[in-house]
């Protein structure tokens, strides 16, 4: 953990994947999922309103197509749990696969302008469904813009393929 983790009272000081409602991965997907862990903690920002407690724990799992975040203060006392239902981000998700899976394969042999259009176009539904994020969570578990974009960024990568 870095000093500057260490000190912030809204960063979050560990983030876990459940398992067993999850699962592994494919060697890509934990991957993905590694780095997405690894921005959270170093740089995501979260607060508990009522719940001046930080820094956080959270961990994430999966009940019945619904996501689970459970947020724990690092002191050990009793933390929140809340349910993001993935229906309002399916669609973004689906779109977000696409844009990026063209845009890899356009890497090689496509122009600069078709690459930076595919790239906005990927940022855009990132931003979008990171609004989704702060919006349905909104008062149970309050994200920056930066976390809610890279809390999506986990969640693409709990859903990606490979």
């Amino acid at each position: 953990m870095s000093e500057k983790t260490a000190k912030r009272r809204d960063g979050l000081i560990e983030v876990t994947i459940d398992e067993v409602s999850i699962g592994r991965g494919a060697p890509d997907q934990e991957h993905e999922r590694a780095i997405a862990i690894y921005d959270l903690v170093e740089e995501g920002g979260i607060s508990i309103p009522g719940l001046d407690q930080g820094p956080y724990a959270l961990r994430v799992a999966l009940h019945d197509a619904k996501l689970t975040l459970q947020v724990s203060p690092s002191s050990g006392a009793a933390g929140v749990s809340h349910v993001l239902s993935l229906a309002p981000l399916r669609s973004l998700l689906k779109d977000y696969f696409l844009v990026c899976e063209t845009y890899y394969a356009s890497i090689r042999d496509a122009t600069p302008a078709r690459i930076e259009a595919l790239d906005r176009s990927r940022r855009a539904i990132h931003d979008e469904a990171a609004a989704v994020v702060r919006e349905r969570m909104a008062g149970k578990i309050d994200f920056d813009a930066d976390t809610a974009r890279r809390l999506f960024t986990l969640i693409a990568a709990l859903r990606w393929k490979g």
